[in-house]
């Protein structure tokens, strides 16, 4: 009976590690096709001769569709499953990329962009709900923290692949090489069994406007709002903070890129270490509170302060560290706010706050650029980081009062 249980309990983990493997390389692709474009940008205005403008145009087309369809996609994730889901957006995400290298026109590279978005709406709610299906409670976590953390590697690994395959073999190839990314990614889902459901719960309605109703709860609208606060400071952060930190420490453009640098480094490394912490709490919305609350301060030392440029870099790095800590634990809120059966398009709805956030922030924060305000942009970060603490701190305590109310129910 031991013998038995013990080998029960080694196949569910390497289910569990199969499956965690396999979304986490689809997760580290999605992030990996986010750059194509903008990464061959110079070697498509060159072979298809036009503007920046048009090529701008071709990355607002992906951002648009994608922010779109990606709450439409979480709710067939729910109806048809995420696994199909996520194999078919692989393969419309290579296949596009794939006949970009075989194509010579602007219409074709718009018609790509479209067809690319639609394929990067399926990744969240896809990912997130075989996650949540698969993974035990007490490594869900973790189980987050990995997927997150592939995704970092993919943006950060994917200018020195396809950069260094265009010079060494052409733009076609490194088109095409992309495409066969997925489209590799999709054959391993393919291939791979079934991982087995944990899933306890009733399955989500079946008609559109059951499952709309079932899932549009207050604390999904909330965290939807939650997910586009972190998405204007990040736009600050990520998008911005070069050219500000140049316009108001009076550093150089090496050093303000060390500080971004840095940003990013910490913001991987402080997600492999916040799915350990969000394993050991339940308190996930005060891990969040905590997180943004110290990084907000770290901000506004930037937006009072002149500072050396090796304190900026330390700065930059213990607050991405510190923003990257709470990702597991903002993922973990919206699994336990997600209704009975309805992962995928709890995720898909609270992830086109990222789509809002990216859509708002460049352009409030290059007005302040352009009305020569730079640290008017670390203020603006740090009230949103503010704002984003305090969301978490609320969302906590309502979820211990609804603890309490069943406890005492």
């Amino acid at each position: 009976m031991v013998s038995d249980i013990e080998e029960h309990t080694r196949a569910r983990q390497a289910s569990e590690t199969q499956t965690l493997v396999a979304v986490s390389a689809a997760h580290l692709v999605s992030h990996f096709y986010i750059l194509v474009l903008p990464v061959l940008m110079p070697l498509l205005k060159e072979r298809l001769n036009v503007g920046y403008f048009e090529l701008g145009l071709a990355l607002t087309v992906f951002s648009v569709v994608s922010g779109l369809t990606q709450a439409p996609m979480g709710f067939l994730v729910d109806r048809v499953g995420a696994r199909l889901v996520l194999i078919a957006g692989l393969c419309l995400g290579g296949l596009a990329y794939m006949a970009l290298g075989f194509t010579g026109s602007y219409a074709a590279l718009l018609t790509v962009a479209f067809l690319a978005g639609l394929a990067n709406c399926v990744y969240h709610p896809a990912n997130y709900a075989l996650l949540a299906d698969a993974i035990t409670e007490s490594r869900m976590g973790r189980a987050f923290s990995i997927h997150t953390f592939a995704g970092f590697l993919g943006g950060a690994i994917a200018p020195f692949i396809l950069l260094g395959i265009a010079k060494l073999h052409g733009l076609d190839a490194a088109l095409f090489f992309a495409g066969l990314v997925g489209l590799a990614i999709a054959v391993v889902l393919v291939a791979m069994p079934a991982p087995a459901s944990r899933r306890t719960r009733g399955a989500a309605p079946r008609s559109a406007k059951g499952a709309i109703t079932h899932v549009l709860t207050p604390a999904i609208l909330s965290l939807t709002g939650f997910f586009t606060l972190i998405a204007l400071s990040n736009s600050a952060m990520i998008s911005f903070s070069v050219v500000a930190l140049i316009a108001s420490q009076d550093v150089t453009l090496v050093a303000a890129n060390a500080a971004l640098t840095a940003f990013l480094a910490g913001s991987a490394f402080g997600v492999l270490a916040g799915g350990s912490l969000a394993d050991k709490t339940r308190r996930h919305g005060d891990v969040a509170a905590v997180g943004f609350g110290l990084t907000a301060l770290i901000t506004l030392l930037v937006t009072t302060l002149t500072l050396p440029a090796a304190v900026l870099v330390v700065a930059f790095g213990l607050g991405g560290f510190l923003s990257g800590a709470i990702m597991p634990s903002r993922d973990m809120l919206v699994r336990k706010a997600a209704p009975p059966g309805a992962a995928g398009s709890a995720f898909g709805i609270v992830s086109t706050g990222f789509n809002i956030g990216g859509i708002i922030g460049p352009m409030l924060f290059g007005w302040l650029m352009d009305h020569g305000s730079p640290r008017g942009v670390f203020a603006a970060a740090c009230a949103f980081m503010a704002a984003t603490a305090l969301f978490g701190f609320i969302e906590e305590r309502r979820v211990q009062r609804g603890k309490a109310a069943i406890a005492g129910s």
